[in-house]
């Protein structure tokens, strides 16, 4: 049992003499659970490759090294144009999707009391940049379905 020293306390007790330290060491040690379990689950991930590298056979064939597609033969060259417009859909739709995401924080803190007319403002702006975006895709045509 530790001595109590000349303030009553014991000279290991650093919660009762310094809540700011036993505040930080508790911080730290949340984060050294959440580190712990990252590295558990890398050491996870490549075990289980490892085995999976051990344990398969390894035969090269020339059929085996060829490109398979959907069970049929691969005939001509790799090479197949695209049209360049699907992907500027795509890419628009992830581009509009992902920040409307944003849009339910916003909403949440514009609940708030003290937060109204800041996050509106910062809202608004947000919102500004999208149409920005958006006018600038239909004035290079990109909108335009042919």
């Amino acid at each position: 049992m530790p001595e109590p020293t000349a303030g009553g306390m014991a000279a290991g007790d650093v919660t009762a003499a310094d809540p700011a330290s036993a505040l930080a060491a508790d911080y730290f040690q949340s984060y050294s659970v959440v580190g712990l379990l990252a590295v558990v689950g890398v050491l996870f991930v490549a075990v289980a490759f490892g085995a999976g590298r051990l344990l398969r056979p390894v035969v090269p064939t020339p059929e085996k090294l060829l490109t398979y597609e959907c069970g049929v033969d691969p005939v001509g060259e790799g090479w197949a144009h695209t049209q360049v417009r699907y992907y500027v859909y795509a890419f628009l739709y992830v581009i509009f999707a992902v920040d409307s995401i944003f849009l339910f924080p916003w909403a949440t803190v514009f609940a708030d009391p003290g937060y109204g007319a800041t996050t509106l403002v910062e809202m608004f702006v947000f919102l500004g940049f999208l149409a920005v975006g958006l006018l600038y895709a239909y004035k290079k045509g990109v909108l335009s379905w042919t």
